[in-house]
């Protein structure tokens, strides 16, 4: 299977390090007043990777930059939701937004789309993971996939429910951003129901996984059941099912029990566009709370992990945590004070005991900043002290770099990616959209409820919730 991981490693993308830009100088220990300062000045400069990296001619973004090796469109959903927030952040007009927003929606409607292995963009209206940045056609032996393109699919309707202005071009995002929602058939994705498959490849059919047990999925199956046609929506057995898988995912007791997925953008994305506050499924009312309440408190165990460290990693503390799927700076097993470690590129990483684990030392600053409107009481402590600890390695042009690894520093370890400082330890030298994305996209939310309060109007969102039967809270 052609993986993330597998397509970062037969890809020459790794540059040298120093290459993404001159780097903001370490602080001191901020107040309130300088950590909103902080935050908004990452917001920002977070907004500007998505809108000085993407192609102007067709609205691809790259997966990751400087390297730019091919788009990846969950980046373009997350991209799409930036635009936005520029206009009312003030980084950009709204009629900038709103040519780069047509431009981007024009494309995704008017590319190719069949069962060829090449020229095409994607089939029966779902797209491949990553594709040519220029072309716009599938990248290499790439996935058909259902994530990442409920993610595009995110950034497009909100998209329709922020440009709902009555000139022609506003008028047409709303109609493509409509249309392209409608073209997915969702239950060709079901090989085997009442389940979603994962991804297809034109060369051995399906994926032989499904989306089960609680993770990002949560989007893809209510983006499914919020399909307008009855013939290529999931039906609410497609939830029911889903939902039923979530028992191995249970941890923690009382307060702090949880459904936990050790990678915590499982916790982050399907939350970027919809507000789970104060509405509840079936099985969320069992468990006496709502999913935005499940990642506050994974957002503890985080952290709380991080101050148990029981790998013994440098660098994790109440302060500093987060573990993601995010770069790394080496494959295998090695050496380091006698002990041997194992390590990992580009890889999901999570605290040990939850689905998913792996711990390699390796910090990704998403992780924790793109909660910030889960637990900001300990997010922005958080981004406060990587920046000042940090920052002149780790904060640059486009906000703060993906990864870290403190663990590396004068352990002599030839890196593969990056760059080791002696004092600080290891450091990426790319941006991956779709870990900027989150970040942009929670820090709005956190302020004003921003993509939020768009999509709770957005028709495709609120069916899928009410056919999922979530109720309650602004569903009411």
């Amino acid at each position: 299977m052609i993986t993330r991981r597998s397509l970062l490693a037969r890809s020459s993308i790794l540059v040298a390090g120093g290459a993404a830009g001159a780097c903001t100088p370490a602080t001191g220990v901020r107040t309130a007043s300088s950590q909103s300062t902080l935050i908004d000045e990452t917001a920002e400069r977070t907004f500007r990777f998505f809108w000085d990296t993407t192609n102007p001619r067709n609205g691809l973004v790259p997966d990751r930059w400087p390297s730019r090796p091919f788009a990846s469109i969950a980046a373009v959903g997350f991209a799409l939701t930036a635009y936005p927030i520029g206009v009312e952040r003030g980084w950009v007009s709204r009629e900038q937004a709103l040519e780069r927003t047509l431009t981007t929606l024009r494309f995704f409607w008017n590319a190719p789309q069949g069962p060829a292995a090449t020229g095409v963009s994607g089939h029966k209206g779902f797209f491949y993971h990553f594709l040519d940045m220029e072309t716009g056609h599938r990248f290499g032996r790439t996935e058909l996939s259902s994530v990442d393109t409920s993610l595009l699919l995110g950034g497009i309707l909100f998209a329709a429910s922020y440009f709902t202005g009555a000139s022609p071009a506003e008028r047409e995002i709303r109609d493509l951003a409509g249309k392209i929602h409608a073209r997915v058939d969702w239950r060709w994705m079901q090989a085997r129901a009442p389940f979603v498959c994962m991804g297809w490849h034109p060369e051995s059919g399906f994926i032989p996984s499904d989306w089960k047990g609680y993770n990002e999925a949560m989007l893809v199956y209510l983006l499914g059941l919020g399909a307008p046609d009855p013939a290529r929506r999931l039906g609410p057995e497609a939830w029911t099912a889903w939902t039923a898988t979530y028992p191995n995912s249970w941890r923690g007791e009382g307060g702090s029990r949880h459904l936990a997925f050790a990678p915590h953008f499982g916790h982050q994305y399907s939350h970027s566009w919809i507000d789970f506050r104060g509405i509840r499924d079936a099985m969320m009312r069992d468990a006496g709370m709502d999913y935005f309440e499940n990642s506050r408190r994974a957002t503890y165990a985080q952290r709380d992990y991080a101050i148990r460290n029981p790998m013994g990693w440098k660098g994790y503390s109440a302060d500093i945590w987060g573990l993601t799927a995010c770069d790394g700076p080496l494959g295998g097993t090695h050496r380091i004070d006698g002990q041997p470690r194992q390590f990992r590129t580009y890889s999901a990483r999570g605290p040990l005991g939850l689905p998913d684990e792996f711990d390699d030392g390796t910090l990704a600053p998403t992780a924790a900043l793109a909660s910030i409107a889960f637990a900001p009481e300990i997010v922005l402590p958080c981004a406060t002290a990587m920046h000042a600890r940090y920052g002149r390695k780790l904060y640059g042009k486009y906000g703060f770099l993906d990864s870290f690894n403190p663990t590396l520093a004068g352990a002599g370890l030839p890196v593969e990616k990056g760059a080791v400082d002696p004092e600080l330890g290891w450091f990426d030298d790319e941006y991956l959209g779709i870990d900027q994305g989150p970040i942009l996209a929670m820090i709005a939310n956190h302020q004003d409820d921003f993509v939020w309060r768009y999509m709770r109007k957005s028709a495709p969102i609120r069916d899928g919730l009410l056919r999922a039967g979530f109720g309650g809270g602004w569903l009411a």
